[in-house]
């Protein structure tokens, strides 16, 4: 799940995971000939991919049948690691695509000079508003929000109204009630902060935070502690009693507490603040240097066909980024749509992503 994803900063993982999503079979299946070199590059195409990446058997099946190509999935741990490791490996890639470089990377990742532009075949159906890279070195593929979530039985009984905006988090009515993860190692608590810096601006969002440490923000280091320990709304916050009924994650969070309530749930028991959301974009790209690149250009194409678009949600919880996709019922019935999320362009993050999160690690964690 998207939602487990950690910002890695440049920490390597000390171990990678080799899996292969097969055409046949149960499911997932160790990778019995990565690493050799009698593969057929011809018929063998490789993604490497954050630990999050999946699709469904059917879906790949499909995709293989008619191109001819067997995929493999390299899965390199959270996306900062993986996206660390195509860097230390330039021109010699592991594979022929990446998968999984986002917007608040995606600098990092062109500045570094690792993929081939290439212009994928249906990115006329892409909505304009993702293309960031207009060389095409990078295809948009899917989109979620950052957005704080809350327990709406918390506030049911207590009488409140939840909080909507990030204005509203400062509000005494919300003292030591919101369990956010560090900036400097998570992914959405990277994201959070960035929400304050596109609300704020630059000379604002320091004293935004400020004011959230003063109404008892606690921190911890990422989103599997912060959601399903401290976080009382999640089906794993409640087992852990969990006692902040705020907490940052996902707007699909309450579609996944739903689809994995036992027993399902008639409607989410979270809500979430729209007010408070930061844009994540995730792309792919062809790695320079691949060893198959007609076979990753393929693979490239298929992540935005409609068949993968509208795989996407259930196997990820993130959102299609064409036009024609549509979104499944559980997202459609339980999920939300935030219409003015906080955004800051790749390039400004990529200038002062360093000295914000050393400036935001003064502020509140010391």
């Amino acid at each position: 799940m998207s939602t487990t994803k950690k910002f890695a900063g440049a920490v390597l993982a000390a171990a990678l995971g080799v899996t292969t999503l097969s055409a046949c079979g149960g499911g997932d299946a160790k990778d019995k000939t990565a690493g050799t070199s009698d593969a057929p590059k011809s018929k063998t195409v490789t993604l490497v991919s954050h630990d999050s990446f999946n699709v469904t058997e059917a879906v790949l099946k499909e995709f293989e049948q008619q191109s001819g190509y067997t995929v493999k999935v390299l899965k390199s741990g959270d996306a900062g690691a993986a996206l660390n490791q195509e860097i230390l490996t330039k021109g010699t890639p592991r594979g022929d695509v990446f998968f999984g470089v986002d917007n608040t990377l995606l600098s990092r990742a062109l500045d570094n000079g690792i993929f081939t532009p290439y212009e994928a075949k249906g990115l006329a159906d892409v909505k304009p508003e993702y293309v960031l890279d207009k060389e095409h070195r990078v295809t948009p593929i899917d989109s979620g929000d950052i957005c704080v979530n809350y327990d709406k039985a918390y506030f049911a009984d207590k009488k409140i109204a939840p909080p909507q905006t990030l204005d509203d988090l400062t509000k005494p009515e919300y003292k030591n009630l919101l369990v956010v993860e560090n900036a400097a190692t998570s992914s959405p608590g990277l994201g959070f902060m960035l929400a304050s810096v596109g609300k704020y601006g630059e000379e604002g969002w320091k004293d935004y935070w400020s004011k959230l440490k003063a109404n008892g923000v606690e921190v911890v280091d990422g989103w599997e502690q912060a959601y399903n320990e401290r976080f009382s709304g999640s089906a794993g916050g409640k087992k852990a009693k969990g006692d902040r009924p705020l907490v940052v994650s996902y707007a699909s969070s309450p579609p996944v507490e739903v689809l994995y309530g036992e027993p399902q749930p008639a409607e989410a028991p979270t809500g979430v603040a729209t007010g408070t959301c930061f844009r994540q974009i995730e792309f792919a790209g062809l790695l320079k240097g691949a060893k198959n690149e007609e076979g990753g250009k393929a693979l490239v194409d298929f992540l935005i066909s409609k068949k993968f678009q509208e795989d996407m949600p259930l196997q990820m919880f993130v959102n299609p980024v064409t036009k024609d996709a549509a979104l499944p019922e559980l997202f459609t019935k339980h999920g939300v749509v935030v219409e003015k999320p906080e955004n800051v362009t790749p390039e400004t993050i990529a200038k002062n992503r360093e000295q914000w999160v050393k400036a935001w690690t003064a502020l509140v964690v010391k």
